[in-house]
């Protein structure tokens, strides 16, 4: 019994795993006896947090506390001042704490790999100085074995911008440290986000639980859409066949490695965006509102529609915490540009540790650059002209499947053999057969791809008749879900097998 609730390394606790849903439904157990009283439901919530995060990431869990701490009274003494030079140290000692500790677990083994790879080469060229450098990384610089606790991206940049937020006068700090812990730790969106700020979050604390039954019926249609994506869809096609051909792209055709590609397109949505639904979805059966993260990105008709519409909590922060900081667009249109290529070239390193996210971020800042340029001159002149919408959506997805390639492959050597390969050799005599060899997958990416691109009244639609189904209609949905799903997931039984494809 003990074994299943402790941290395991191999297996942290994931939406995702049965042992979740157990421990969550007994915490709504609980919820139907204490919801009434605010201070007795957001104390459960708070060790419910800490706990969840706790097998999340075990030990590292201590880093969470440390954040919680520091910036809670980090943000009372910004408050408290008076003095613009005191305020501005403050919020800069937030900034620098947090951001130290994440680019220790999430960078250090980038740079000390570059480093030690620098000195090496310098090693074959005599360089005792270089010898010694590398003989001191080599003792004392060993970050092979650096765990990445789970979730640091998203609680950083939350700790982060609540102090800036009383900075700059937006919010007023909390109550007591309490409620802070609650906002940083909140269990639902603490792993894959929405990121989501303290004004947003902080006065639902206080609130009275209330929960519609259509929200109700929403809330658990966002779980199982969630888990459709995440396990029937996204797992099933990385693990039958995107993987396989992101692993050595050399060893198949252009045909191949592009179907990868496009595979790997709607994988990343479904994996990111079904957990971010789930996050949604399970917050709101407590009671509380996460914003969109997610709104049919592959519908967008430019690049800069893209990014309104792909993980929006985190570029509405890059927008406001980091592009509008820079100066925007106040500072002339060449600052504007190069205002946009940082802000995206953070981006990129934000999500990992390798010069091919730094490739992405710089791909989509060059493209929102020249987008914005293009829109300021030549798209004046022309203006809007027939099938633009149709033409611009298909450049759009196709240059975002392009930079995709940069952010899956394992290092720049598979990017760019993936890419000649598409480009050199792409044998379209083999299609057929490729395709009756991977019909499954196939058949899941189609479905992937159709349930994106239906029109949005369509998906309100199919909602709306989950949330009017009868409660036995929707547990009895739900039950076939989950057993079909995590079934699958426990014994590696396609899915697929149970609907006799």
């Amino acid at each position: 019994m003990l074994e299943l609730v402790t941290y395991h390394e191999n297996s942290p606790l994931l939406f995702t795993q049965v042992l979740f849903w157990v421990l969550f439904g007994s915490i709504i157990l609980i919820y139907q006896f204490i919801y009434k009283n605010i201070t007795t439901r957001n104390v459960l919530l708070l060790l419910a947090s800490l706990y969840f995060y706790y097998m999340s990431s075990g030990f590292y869990f201590v880093l969470l506390l440390f954040s919680t701490i520091i910036d809670y009274y980090i943000g009372k003494k910004i408050f408290d001042s008076n003095d613009k030079k005191t305020r501005k140290l403050l919020v800069s000692i937030s900034a620098v704490i947090n951001l130290s500790l994440l680019a220790y677990f999430k960078y250090t083994f980038f740079f000390t790999d570059g480093l030690n790879t620098l000195f090496n080469l310098e090693i074959e060229q005599e360089n005792y100085l270089a010898a010694f450098f590398n003989s001191l990384f080599d003792a004392g610089m060993d970050t092979s074995n650096i765990f990445l606790p789970i979730g640091i991206s998203f609680y950083t940049f939350q700790t982060i911008s609540y102090s800036v937020d009383i900075y700059r006068g937006d919010i007023k700090p909390v109550d007591n440290i309490w409620d802070f812990a609650l906002f940083v730790s909140f269990f639902p969106q603490l792993v894959a986000g929405p990121i989501v700020r303290a004004s947003e979050f902080i006065p639902q604390i206080h609130q009275q639980y209330k929960l519609k039954e259509s929200e109700y019926g929403h809330a658990l249609f966002l779980i199982a859409t969630g888990l459709v994506k995440k396990i029937m869809i996204s797992d099933y096609i990385s693990i039958n066949f995107v993987d396989r051909i992101f692993e050595s792209p050399w060893s198949y055709s252009g045909f191949e490695n592009l179907m990868a590609t496009y595979g790997y397109a709607i994988q990343i949505y479904c994996d990111f965006s079904g957990y971010t639904d789930i996050a949604i979805g399970v917050a709101l059966l407590l009671g509380f509102r996460l914003p969109l993260n997610f709104n049919s990105p592959y519908k967008a008709t430019d690049i800069t529609d893209f990014w309104r519409r792909w993980h929006i909590s985190l570029s509405s922060f890059l927008r406001d915490y980091l592009y509008i900081p820079l100066g925007g667009n106040r500072k002339g249109k060449v600052r504007t540009y190069i205002n946009l290529f940082i802000t995206m070239l953070l981006g990129g390193l934000w999500h990992g540790a390798h010069f091919r996210f730094i490739i992405w971020g710089c791909l989509h800042g060059g493209a929102l650059a020249i987008h914005k340029l293009w829109m300021e001159y030549a798209g004046k002149k022309i203006g809007h002209f027939k099938y633009q919408n149709i033409i611009g959506g298909i450049i759009t997805f196709h240059f975002v499947c392009y930079a995709w390639i940069y952010f899956r492959a394992e290092d720049m050597q598979h990017a760019n053999s993936m890419i000649s390969q598409i480009l050199t050799n792409m044998d379209l005599s083999i299609a057929l057969e490729v395709i009756m060899a991977y019909k499954y997958v196939f058949i899941v990416m189609g479905f992937g791809f159709f349930i994106h691109w239906i029109p949005q009244h369509w998906k309100d639609k199919l909602a709306l008749e989950f949330i009017t189904m009868p409660d036995f209609a929707k547990a009895a949905f739900l039950f076939f879900v989950g057993f079909i799903l995590f079934q699958s997931r426990s014994s590696d039984i396609q899915p697929f097998i149970y609907f006799q494809f």
